[in-house]
């Protein structure tokens, strides 16, 4: 895709000194809405986004897009020796580009949409309180008794024993080769692929009361998206990330393919541009006036 003209380049300095690399799109009128963080699934780049956030910079959004460190544009010359962990791009990534947000656009609105590990991130960030809204899509933290049931075994032996393995092989997981989303990092490969029932279990036990009071610390609405036949996102996986938001008031719904005249939507096509006049326009209910436009497809948060 061209980058347009009025896109700026941004380079976002995290607090242990690692540079991202991401892009502001910004509202060509006098005032935006709000800014919009928009952030990415695990193994996919920011430029997969990049149409959606010039439809909400249409809108009346300013909006970042941004690579986690380790991906796309934010790789280091040696993926090998970086020694990045998957936790890391919510403690230091989200949390810088969130202060960039807010220092970049002062008093105005601050909103995320995260797909998949993307919706879970926010709450890692010291400074999460200060998020005004959230929309998450398919988001949850890739537990996989939380599979959909008849794919769970096929997504089991995929993440969870080849990725480790090839992980332990190469010094990397090269997903680029395999045509499995892009290469992660080792210490972020090898995080997802024994991530626990219990996420703060992955850290030092000195570390998981201040993991759980992040988490607590935000206080944004969240609208939580999945689709039917999403199988990383399930309603028990949606469930299981949004108990850690437990000073958010959430709301969960559930859409169907025919809700927009299709056979199929999965875990990652709802950012294409084929959803611009159906999915993308009705998020901007939630972002602009916090209104969910898909009441009748609402579940319950707590199963």
């Amino acid at each position: 895709m061209a980058m347009d003209k009025a896109v700026e380049p941004v380079a976002i300095t995290c607090r242990d000194g690692v540079v991202l690399a991401g892009h502001f799109w910004p509202f060509a009128g006098a005032d935006s809405a709000g800014t919009v963080i928009v952030n990415a699934a695990t193994g996919v780049l920011a430029r997969y986004y990049h149409r959606y956030a010039r439809f909400l910079a249409e809108q009346g959004f300013d909006a970042i897009t941004y690579d986690y460190r380790g991906i796309g544009l934010s790789r280091p010359h040696d993926i090998r020796r970086c020694g990045y962990r998957w936790r890391e791009w919510g403690s230091q990534d989200f949390e810088a580009v969130l202060q960039y947000a807010g220092q970049r656009r002062p008093g105005r609105p601050l909103f995320v949409v995260g797909h998949s590990i993307g919706g879970f991130l926010p709450g890692f960030a010291g400074n999460a309180a200060s998020i005004d809204r959230m929309l998450t899509v398919g988001a949850q933290y890739a537990y996989w008794p939380d599979y959909a049931h008849g794919r769970r075994l096929r997504l089991l032996w995929r993440w969870h024993v080849l990725m480790p393995l090839l992980t332990a092989i190469c010094g990397y997981f090269p997903g680029r080769r395999l045509g499995w989303l892009e290469d992660l990092p080792a210490g972020i490969a090898l995080e997802w692929s024994f991530r626990r029932r219990r996420v703060e279990d992955s850290h030092p036990r000195r570390e998981r009361g201040e993991v759980l009071a992040r988490f607590a610390a935000v206080s944004a609405p969240i609208l939580a998206v999945t689709a039917s036949d999403d199988e990383f996102g399930t309603v028990p996986a949606v469930r299981r990330a949004l108990a850690y938001y437990s000073s958010s008031a959430a709301t969960a719904v559930r859409l169907l393919p025919q809700d927009y005249g299709l056979s199929e939507i999965g875990h990652f096509s709802l950012f294409h541009d084929r959803h611009r006049a159906g999915f993308w326009r009705d998020t901007l209910a939630w972002l602009r006036d916090g209104v969910n436009p898909w009441p009748h497809r609402r579940f319950e948060t707590k199963g």
